[in-house]
């Protein structure tokens, strides 16, 4: 990077930012060299790669479970971070552009194949099923207006500026995790109680605490903490537990360096780098922090209303004890190699293992020394591990389980992302779309080796897996680099488990009408 020069006043931020100068000098060398996309070998189908569990399976592993998971510390990981702005697009967009919005003309919009107005007409057709409807109803009646009137007379208008800005609920503006989702006949619930109810059904230690730690972005921090203090003691009266609630923030040793169409550093007006979050893979440093033996990890908006929620304990719990099951036996292995020479059978014995249970292939295996095979094994073996549910592909937007080629030809097991596959590959395309299964974010992880010590988790990400995007700012072009995906290429070398779970275990809410979706709709009594 002879061409590229960081001042002393660029170094100095830099380093308060507790980023080095080698890594800054690293990533713009990855901007000039550019990504190299992923090597797709084949999908992941049920006998390939997924699992799928029979009905007796399904039960011994919740039995396995219930026995089992008394020995082991829990923590349920939330990533929170997001704000709701991404939800309400749609109206946001209608909000900022009309001074008056009126539904007849929106209806002329949806039928010309206007998606925004099409969302927009579904949203007021439907506001009163909205877990929030009520709060929003209140909140205009403080200013005289009257949300049935107005919805009678097809004005949305005002309706948009109660429901979007500070005028009103502020929805457009504060975390995901702090709307409402589900009504019940005598409450309704935000994301994150949802979460709290969730983590009393399979997360609860002996002791009767729930341990969970979401990670919330700086600005919505002391909101959420408020928010958590204000009804905590509600659920551990109605649920008889006690909840350990933790929080951690991105770290800004985790932003990247922006640079502009030409590769350089891009500088604001008063000559500073501008440097931007490198994406929810940073959150690896996060959960590298997080001391449990099992570590839960589920999005902040895949919960459901409680008439279905025991479904989705069970398959917790069954993933779960696939984890601690597999582990067992993967520490004994473990034990036998570190203390004992092997015999060939042996070895043999725990290579299959590898193979057939932890999807570990090892090129050229066959033609090594009796030593080499021990060691290499050890290193296998000696890893992170994550069992995680996969769902039959329903074409929502994100990643799904595949076999990776690496540069070596080595196979391995990855949730891979449509960012990371090269569009102009025929093969490669043709191959992302045979996937027959995708990636729900229902993982449970284990971050410790067999003697009890926690794995440095930075140790096993791979930092090719990182991609480039085209951004913008103060309309300048720029390019941003993010790093690799949490549960993509920051759990690369992990040990990867794929179990088919059923689909209603997944139920996001990216856009706001998702929550009209029979799942999310509760009329009932709660749990």
């Amino acid at each position: 990077m002879e061409n590229i020069v960081l001042t002393e006043a660029d170094c100095t931020r830099i380093n308060i930012m507790g980023i080095s100068t080698e890594q800054i000098y690293s990533q713009l060398k990855l901007f000039k060299k550019g990504i190299a996309y992923i090597n797709l070998a084949r999908p992941c189908i049920i006998n390939d790669g997924i699992k799928r569990l029979a009905n007796d399976e399904i039960k011994d592993l919740v039995h396995f479970y219930n026995e089992n998971i008394g020995e082991n510390s829990l923590v349920k990981f939330v990533p929170a971070s997001g704000a709701a702005t991404r939800m309400f697009k749609a109206l946001i967009s209608f909000n900022s552009k009309y001074d008056r919005i009126e539904k007849k003309k929106i209806i002329k919009a949806a039928h010309k194949q206007d998606k925004s107005a099409a969302q927009l007409i579904k949203f007021m057709d439907s506001i009163k099923q909205f877990a929030f409807f009520d709060d929003l109803k209140s909140k205009m009646a403080e200013d005289q207006f009257s949300i049935d009137e107005l919805i009678e007379k097809g004005e949305f208008k005002e309706i948009l500026v109660y429901l979007l800005t500070q005028k009103g609920l502020n929805y457009a503006n504060i975390p995901k995790g702090l709307l409402k989702f589900h009504k019940y006949s005598t409450m309704s619930r935000t994301a994150i109680e949802e979460h709290l109810v969730e983590a009393a059904g399979y997360a609860r230690e002996e002791n009767g605490f729930c341990n969970i730690h979401f990670t919330v972005s700086s600005e919505h921090r002391e909101k959420i903490e408020s928010f958590l203090q204000s009804v905590s003691s509600y659920y551990e009266k109605n649920l008889s537990v006690k909840y350990n609630i933790s929080f951690s923030v991105q770290e800004t040793a985790t932003n990247t360096i922006a640079v502009d169409i030409k590769n350089r550093p891009f500088r604001l007006k008063n000559g500073a780098i501008l440097f931007r979050p490198g994406g929810h893979g940073a959150l690896i440093k996060n959960l590298d922090k997080i001391k449990a033996d099992i570590i839960y990890i589920k999005n902040i908006d895949n919960v459901i209303p409680d008439r279905l929620k025991r479904e989705t304990f069970k398959w917790k719990k069954v993933l779960c004890g696939s984890l601690i099951k597999i582990r067992k036996k993967n520490f004994s292995y473990l034990k036998i190699l570190n203390s004992t020479k092997p015999d060939a059978s042996l070895l043999n014995e725990i290579s299959e293992f590898a193979k057939t249970e932890l999807n570990i292939y090892i090129k050229g295996y066959e033609n090594l020394e009796s030593f080499e095979k021990q060691k290499l094994l050890m290193e296998k073996l000696n890893r992170p591990m994550r069992v995680c549910g996969m769902v039959q592909n329903i074409k929502e937007p994100g990643g799904g389980p595949f076999w990776v080629k690496a540069a070596d030809g080595e196979l391995s097991i990855q949730i891979v992302e449509t960012a990371q596959i090269d569009t102009d590959s025929d093969v490669q395309q043709f191959i992302f779309a045979k996937s027959t299964h995708f990636n729900p974010v229902d993982m449970v992880c284990s971050t410790t080796d067999w003697k009890g010590n926690r794995f440095n988790l930075n140790n096993f990400v791979n930092p090719e897996t990182a991609f480039i995007s085209n951004k913008s700012k103060n309309g300048h072009s720029l390019k941003a680099l993010e790093i690799p995906g949490l549960w993509n290429g920051a759990m690369w070398d992990w040990i990867t488990i794929f179990v088919e779970v059923p689909r209603i275990t997944f139920n996001p809410v990216k856009k706001i009408i998702d929550l009209l979706r029979e799942e999310h709709l509760e009329k009932g009594k709660t749990i």
